[in-house]
């Protein structure tokens, strides 16, 4: 048994605050006729829940309740497998904590709640959801673009709180997007995406960057040219940021890099909170050093940078870009399909690590 104890809500697991007994007391290796025991940790269709109640014995979280990692760490204790959601972190101190775990399957594309290293040592398989949000998630970068292009936050505000009274030539006057610059940082499935609707269906000049080049067929498919991350964010009308979460990420976009963008420049984040260092694009967006910004993700979500709800200039979206029946359906399913098979012997579909050995 490891226990937690002592810690308050809110507070990250240490291993100082696990109690060590011996396994024995509590855990029991599975006999040939019982199900694996999974944790499904947030709310999620119950279908699936169903669904996966055919394979194993599930533990769900129909109130939806948001558990501190101490409250995890306890409902992980006598677990085989978790199906996440992206805000639950699995690290070295909750797999100490959950000595069963085998699988933890992320419904999501992203990872970054995964210690990545810590699982693979621990043997401790970690997957997510790739390719079934690449469409839904692009649609909404672009539809993020142009309402910051076209100021459609401010301009409904002002007309909800009735100081619409007369036209004006330059009432919420934005900045074009046809024809326009469209920068794009991060060049995989989604980035791609984006960049074949701005180039196809809106006639843009589309320039990325990325760690890797694509393909000539790749860039062709695009129309995108491949140019540095100066030359991007100095030549950018628009800069959508689709690159993945890393230590090398983090404040990828800061003061620095937001000063060699044009003043009359938008931002759009649908990559992951961190990537831009939100008190930095407050404060630039207030000095008005750019023109403005559109966000669906935030450093510390689902807490938001205090300033960035005091400025105009900003579209904010609590983190929706995948937000769709149909594609939060697949990727509840996706994540499923990983612990089924994982458990039947056939591998993980979407693996994010090669773990080092398996869990006894």
């Amino acid at each position: 048994l490891h226990a937690v104890v002592g810690r308050h809500p809110g507070a990250a697991v240490r291993r100082d605050d696990i109690a060590l007994v011996p396994l024995t007391d509590r855990r029991k290796d599975l006999s040939p006729m019982s199900k694996p025991r999974i944790l499904v940790a947030r709310n999620i269709f119950p279908e699936v829940v169903e669904r996966l109640s055919q394979h194993f014995e599930v533990e769900s979280n129909p109130q939806d309740v948001v558990w501190t990692p101490a409250e995890l760490a306890q409902k992980l204790a006598d677990k085989d497998g978790a199906l996440t959601t992206g805000s639950q972190r699995v690290d070295a101190a909750l797999l100490a904590a959950a000595p069963r775990l085998r699988i933890v399957a992320n419904m999501a594309v992203g990872y970054n709640n995964f210690d990545v290293d810590a699982m693979t040592a621990a043997g401790v398989q970690g997957t997510n959801t790739p390719d079934v949000l690449t469409e839904t998630t692009a649609d909404f970068g672009f539809a993020l673009l142009m309402a910051t292009a076209r100021r459609m936050a401010e301009s409904e505000h002002y007309l909800r709180a009735g100081q619409w009274t007369k036209w004006s030539y330059d009432l919420f006057a934005g900045t074009e997007v046809h024809g326009s610059t469209l920068g794009i940082l991060g060049m995989g499935r989604i980035g791609q995406g984006i960049a074949k609707r701005g180039a196809h269906g809106f006639g843009m000049n589309v320039v990325y960057h990325n760690r890797s080049r694509l393909t000539p067929e790749l860039e062709a498919e695009c129309k995108a040219r491949y140019v540095s991350k100066e030359e991007l964010l100095r030549t950018a009308d628009h800069l959508v940021l689709v690159l993945p979460y890393t230590p090398a990420s983090h404040h990828a976009i800061g003061a620095a890099e937001i000063a060699q963008m044009k003043p009359t420049a938008n931002l759009i984040n649908i990559a992951r909170g961190g990537i831009v260092d939100d008190a930095a694009l407050a404060q630039a967006l207030k000095d008005r050093r750019i023109a403005a910004a559109g966000l669906d993700v935030f450093e510390g979500e689902p807490a938001v940078h205090p300033e960035l709800l005091t400025v105009p200039n900003v579209v904010l979206t609590p983190h929706i870009a995948s937000a769709t029946v149909p594609t939060r359906l697949a990727m509840a399913n996706l994540a499923a399909d990983n612990l089924v098979a994982f458990f039947e012997g056939r591998g993980p579909l979407t693996p994010v690590n090669t773990p080092a050995g398996k869990r006894a």
